[in-house]
């Protein structure tokens, strides 16, 4: 006969390979980025000019120029610019601008591409240690906080107006 503690036993450990089982089922994977990546003929990450690569690439420069943007790289056909924002006090981000310009035959196209950074203000404590070498070492926390910047996400812009509004500027100078 069996004993009532190996039957409770038996009774426990299926009951919760079963609620394992079902957590199993319920826990989905959200897709994948590139799963939902369209690779449609219809963006809004270029812009045609009728000049050739390396003036297109020069208006695009001073496009950014114009707002503020600091130019981190030049290149003959691409140049970068970035710009930092403070939203609020414990926040930053920094938004980078990248456009390549290429041959095309209507003269040049310009690729944009933004990739946002957002930063959040953390603290962190810090403690002081002393040390001699006849008594050993005492280490004391200091009711000091260092704010230090960390960065908590990056994501690619892909708003059509965002791109929009900066050929249509790139258009006012190209002309």
């Amino acid at each position: 006969m069996k004993s009532p503690l190996i039957s409770l036993c038996r009774s426990l450990s299926l009951v919760a390979l079963a609620s394992l089982s079902l957590s199993a089922c319920l826990a989905t994977k959200a897709p994948r980025s590139y799963q939902s990546e369209a690779f449609s003929s219809e963006t809004p990450f270029q812009y045609y000019s009728s000049r050739d690569a390396e003036a297109a690439c020069e208006i695009g420069k001073r496009a950014l120029l114009s707002q503020g943007y600091q130019i981190d790289e030049e290149k003959p056909q691409s140049v970068r610019g970035e710009k930092f924002f403070r939203p609020r006090p414990d926040e930053a981000n920094r938004l980078s601008i990248t456009l390549v310009c290429l041959p095309s035959s209507l003269g040049a196209v310009i690729y944009a591409s933004a990739l946002e950074t957002q930063y959040e203000m953390k603290s962190k404590g810090s403690s002081a240690g002393v040390s001699v070498s006849a008594l050993g070492s005492v280490s004391l926390p200091w009711a000091i906080d260092k704010d230090t910047l960390v960065k908590v996400g990056e994501e690619t812009v892909i708003a059509h107006d965002f791109y929009q509004r900066l050929f249509d500027l790139i258009k006012s100078l190209d002309s």
